[in-house]
């Protein structure tokens, strides 16, 4: 999938082909039943010369769908459903290895639908909250509509209701970028199920908020960047900032972190960490973090820092509930010793924390391995 500003390799195909005009067919993960390797929203596209961009199940089912996709440019099928996994009379040669069993979009896109996707993933490349809504069942399968806070393009070719009704439901689905299918009546009403419609949501990517311009920051600033973060690290000390190693993997911003963090708006999907050991600088700053909506909020230090920073912030006003959110010391226990090593630790306790996920060894659970949206 694509971030906000930072577009990856198949979406940039995407948008450089359809700017071309160029004849190709995407293929899109809509639902995911138990386990798979990606989630719902991730796209592969096949363009008439062969060629070959993105993934939808990590190599498990692309073979069969490349074949799918170029009996379309052939005009030999038209859009439709691939279903593959291991119930189905296919998973001997496509090999569903995961155990579940995946729902593939397969289309050309053309004329107003092409239009519509490249409305759409332009937007979200310049920054900008987008969602791309393409119509699986009827005639019309394949039509698409693009939806961004400012303009509504396109149409899934069906009653004015239908389009009415999705753009609300897009817009919705903006803020937290949710991937997922909605059914809808043959008149377009929200009561009904004759017609599925999936809406791929694409939000600005999380932020993440990092105080004190160290080793843990740089490196940190590093991983999460290629995660999707919208890295910032913030120090008053402007002889520290101003070092190559923060601003070629960061923004970087010179001022006290509390001011910095108030011209920001956080929200449960961003990040606030606390890198520098310096009371002065860390008290302030993870007052100013709890008054935000930050969805983690962390701080590193020895047990014995992060309890008496704890009885200062105490002391200071700060209730033993919102203390609660602060997750100090941050990090799992893998027994990281570098900076790197610490800034895996800090950044897989985030993933989990966002994915509601205990960070238990795999080995030691059961139940699926990826986290999946359900399809209402």
């Amino acid at each position: 999938m694509i971030e906000s500003g930072v577009v990856n390799t198949t979406a940039e195909t995407t948008i450089a082909w359809l700017r071309e005009g160029r004849p190709f067919v995407q293929a899109l993960l809509i639902d995911v039943e138990g386990s798979a390797p990606l989630p719902a929203g991730a796209m592969l596209v096949v363009d008439d010369r062969g060629n070959i961009e993105g993934s939808i199940t990590g190599g498990c089912v692309e073979g069969a769908v490349v074949t799918e996709a170029e009996a379309i440019l052939a005009g030999e099928r038209g859009p439709g459903v691939l279903t593959y996994g291991i119930s189905d009379e296919l998973a001997g040669t496509v090999g569903l290895m995961c155990g579940g069993i995946v729902h593939i979009f397969v289309s050309a896109p053309t004329g107003d639908a092409a239009a519509s996707e490249l409305a759409a993933l332009e937007a979200h490349a310049e920054g900008r909250p987008a969602a791309i809504a393409t119509l699986l069942d009827g005639p019309d399968s394949g039509s698409r509509l693009s939806v961004t806070e400012e303009l509504v393009t396109g149409t899934l070719a069906g009653p004015e209701l239908l389009d009415r009704n999705v753009a609300r439901e897009a817009l919705g689905l903006l803020a937290e970028g949710k991937t997922t299918i909605r059914r809808f009546g043959a008149d377009g009403a929200t009561l009904g199920d004759e017609q599925r419609v999936q809406i791929r949501a694409y939000a600005p990517p999380p932020r993440m908020f990092i105080v004190g311009a160290v080793d843990f920051s740089a490196a940190l600033a590093r991983f999460a960047s290629q995660i999707g973060y919208q890295v910032t690290i913030a120090d008053a000390r402007e002889r520290f900032a101003r070092s190559p190693r923060f601003g070629e993997v960061a923004e970087v911003r010179i001022g006290w972190p509390q001011d910095v963090m108030g011209e920001l708006e956080l929200g449960p999907r961003d990040a606030v960490l606390v890198f520098t050991h310096d009371s002065k600088f860390d008290e302030p700053a993870l007052t100013a973090a709890l008054a935000t909506d930050a969805g983690y909020i962390g701080a590193l230090g020895s047990r014995q820092t992060t309890a008496d920073r704890e009885r200062r912030l105490l002391q200071s006003g700060i209730r033993p509930s919102a203390l609660r959110r602060v997750h100090a010391p941050c990090g799992l226990d893998i027994g990281s010793r570098t900076a790197e090593e610490t800034a895996v630790s800090v950044l897989a306790e985030i993933i989990a924390d966002r994915a509601h996920r205990a960070a238990r060894p795999l080995r030691d659970t059961s139940g699926p391995i990826h986290g999946r949206q359900k399809v209402a």
